[in-house]
């Protein structure tokens, strides 16, 4: 007899529960049992956990686990194709943005990319050091024939950041401002923060075609938008009371106040979500390789795939340079906006 029987019997509802009886598809449980040759409704020595299978035993009116599952899969493939007819052109300009990115990081000659970048490695970072190290890092990706691959990287990585910090900044001003917009906004940040970095992808695959380049710049910009709104919103609230009170009797509007006063004030934790957002969106790039995102992370795809250890490791070697030096730059440029506040 299957577990829980008795308790249905014992509130007469052994008649509903054998209603529309139809031998459905078995569970796994079920399944185990049948290969090791035991029975799959016999209790054992510990009542089990009453979970929907269990109970689905007994009372074949309660659904299984998989009806959950499956239910959840054709709530969204019924809604699939209005959310595309949305999504599609307000996510288009994301294709344009990344196509582009690649198109003049692939097609633009060494010997003027890598004095642009070093240029603006400088004007970010005012530091002679932090640029000589990101020239050897670039003549390192040059010299290993991985420069190509590191430059789609770094386009990916550029576009995903600055949209993140766009959209991001704006939205951690709002949070500063109303507490009710913060209360709305943290579980959904909360959310993206904790939720594992592959199943981002899975909704967006049944969305898009892993051809376009919005699948996984999707993707990265959720992953990576957190960091700057959490950290713009904790920076204006930290902002001294006495401060934006003397900007009241100087009487300074709102936008006044933000511009001239909060935004100044938070800039060094604005940065510093900057710089998280940064290495957050170089992390989902090696993840989004596995949709098609070019760079770096398919060679770290390729050596796990084909056990070419070699391959995977100067790749990863390659992100980890990547990330060194994308976080130099912005922790110096952090650094001269301390020094800047400072004087």
């Amino acid at each position: 007899m299957a577990a829980y029987e008795s308790f249905f019997d014992a509130l007469g509802l052994r008649d509903w529960c054998d209603a529309d009886k139809t031998d459905g598809p078995m569970s796994m449980a079920q399944l185990l049992a049948q290969t090791q040759g035991g029975d799959a409704g016999a209790e054992g020595p510990v009542l089990p956990f009453p979970s929907l299978d269990v109970l689905h035993e007994a009372c074949h009116r309660i659904g299984q686990t998989r009806d959950v599952t499956e239910g959840l899969e054709r709530g969204f493939l019924d809604i699939r194709p209005e959310l595309k007819l949305v999504l599609d052109p307000i996510t288009q300009p994301l294709s344009w943005m990344l196509d582009g990115a690649l198109w003049v990081a692939e097609g633009t000659p060494w010997w003027i990319m890598i004095p642009a970048l070093l240029l603006l490695s400088y004007l970010v970072s005012r530091s002679k050091a932090v640029t000589a190290f990101v020239a050897a890092v670039l003549v390192f990706f040059a010299v290993i024939d991985h420069y190509d691959v590191a430059m789609q990287t770094l386009a990916i990585v550029f576009v995903c950041t600055g949209l993140s910090v766009l959209f991001g900044v704006p939205i951690g001003i709002g949070m500063s401002k109303s507490n009710t917009a913060q209360r709305l906004i943290v579980p959904i940040l909360d959310l993206l923060q904790t939720l594992p970095t592959f199943v981002y992808l899975i909704p967006l695959i049944f969305l898009f075609s892993v051809t376009e380049s919005k699948l996984y710049g999707i993707a990265i910009i959720l992953y990576a938008i957190v960091p700057v709104i959490r950290l713009t919103d904790l920076g204006i609230r930290l902002v001294d009371k006495d401060v934006v009170e003397a900007a009241n009797a100087f009487g300074m509007n709102a936008w006044q106040k933000l511009s001239r006063v909060e935004l100044p004030l938070a800039l060094p934790n604005i940065m510093a979500g900057v710089n998280q957002t940064i290495m957050m969106s170089l992390a989902m790039v090696v993840i989004a390789s596995l949709v098609s995102a070019p760079g770096l992370g398919v060679l770290v795809l390729r050596g796990i795939r084909n056990l070419e250890l070699g391959v995977g490791i100067v790749a990863g070697l390659g992100i980890v340079l990547l990330a060194v030096i994308l976080d130099r730059v912005s922790k110096a440029a952090l650094a001269r906006v301390d020094q800047q506040r400072g004087h």
